[in-house]
């Protein structure tokens, strides 16, 4: 019974032999010319530009809140939501002023990449 438990032992040990190997395999290019590499645009993050009215600007928090029109592109109705932006660009803003805006938008966060008052 040990022999056969010790040939058993043996038989798993050959695999790892042989993981060690990671010689490129030979004559197969490795250049990946012709590979489509672009990543999926829902986890990129889309871009869309919308039109609207800011209700908020939160200097400490980094954002703003803009209820805004309808954003075709993304399938989204009219809404008030916030927006994280950089601090320069909240510098002229404030509340009531009508504004236009790009932004990109990846799961839950939205973030404005240009603002431009109306």
């Amino acid at each position: 019974m040990k022999i056969a438990n010790i040939a058993f032992a043996s038989l798993l040990l050959v695999p790892a032999a042989f993981a060690d190997d990671k010689k490129p395999m030979e004559g197969m290019p490795m250049d990946h010319k012709g590979m489509d590499m672009q990543m999926d645009q829902k986890a990129a993050g889309q871009t869309a530009t919308a039109t609207g009215t800011v209700k908020k600007v939160d200097k400490d928090k980094g954002t703003v809140t803009i209820a805004h029109g309808p954003v075709e592109s993304l399938g989204w109705p009219s809404m008030t939501m916030g927006f994280k932006t950089q601090p320069d660009q909240m510098e002229d803003l404030k509340e009531g002023d009508k504004v236009e805006f790009e932004f990109t938008s990846k799961g839950m966060d939205s973030t404005i990449t240009r603002i431009e008052k109306q």
